[in-house]
């Protein structure tokens, strides 16, 4: 199995530009032209809807920009202070298994054991999808989301980990259309942890999971999409 690309990027993307990015490297990745990619970003301010929404689920829709993607689930939102991370993995490459439930299930494994190493413990929830964890005055709160797409057994979209989001960002919407618990970040519960720190501890568990990565040569995929959105 070739190490999988790690590329981590400093500036905020736009989303439309990402996910155009991906498409191009899914097509390459299937074609055999380009390696495996976990590609790491931040966004401006946004909701995306996925492929299960509910209107009514969009309760401010003209306070953030609202994007269509194809990834499954419903509203959730990203932004500055959310490490949203991008995997392109191909699960009929050698070493992994065309298994969509065991990939999703590994992702949430990959977010469960980074946040154990900040001395917290997340979960898994039936019938609630996502990453867990118990907030010391609201209960169960959401802290990781997840949203997947895969186009011949190449994925993409991926995981997002709250960080240190501004959470009253999540009141445009209902998140992932569960209305009835909080959602929370790791600075919320306390934790005075920077993004560098959670991706580190993000690549030795991704490396775990799905194997050693290499950092990516060269300019970034999305060179000159690094940035808002028109």
């Amino acid at each position: 199995m070739e190490s999988v690309e790690w590329k981590i990027v400093g500036e905020p993307v736009g989303y439309d530009g990402a996910v155009r990015a991906m498409e191009a490297r899914v097509a390459a990745i299937r074609a055999g032209e380009a390696r495996e990619l976990a590609w790491l970003v931040e966004h401006p301010p946004l909701y995306t809807r996925g492929t299960s929404a509910d209107t009514a689920d969009l309760v401010e829709p003209a306070r953030f920009p609202v994007h269509e993607t194809g990834r499954g689930g419903r509203y959730t939102y990203h932004g500055p202070g959310q490490r949203v991370a991008y995997v392109m993995l191909n699960l009929r490459g050698a070493g992994r298994q065309p298994d969509l439930r065991r990939f999703v299930r590994d992702l949430e494994d990959w977010l469960i054991d980074t946040i154990a190493d900040f001395g917290i413990t997340a979960f898994r929830r039936d019938g609630r999808v996502g990453v867990w964890v118990e907030h010391p005055s609201r209960g169960e709160a959401k802290i990781g989301a997840l949203g997947v797409r895969v186009r011949h057994w190449v994925t993409y979209h991926g995981v997002s980990l709250n960080i240190e989001p501004d959470l009253a960002h999540y009141g445009g919407i209902v998140p992932c259309g569960i209305p009835d618990y909080a959602v929370t970040s790791l600075v919320d519960l306390g934790l005075p942890v920077t993004m560098a720190e959670v991706d580190a501890r993000l690549l030795v568990h991704f490396e775990a999971r799905f194997g050693a990565t290499v950092a990516a040569p060269g300019a970034d995929i999305s060179q000159t999409l690094v940035r808002h959105d028109a």
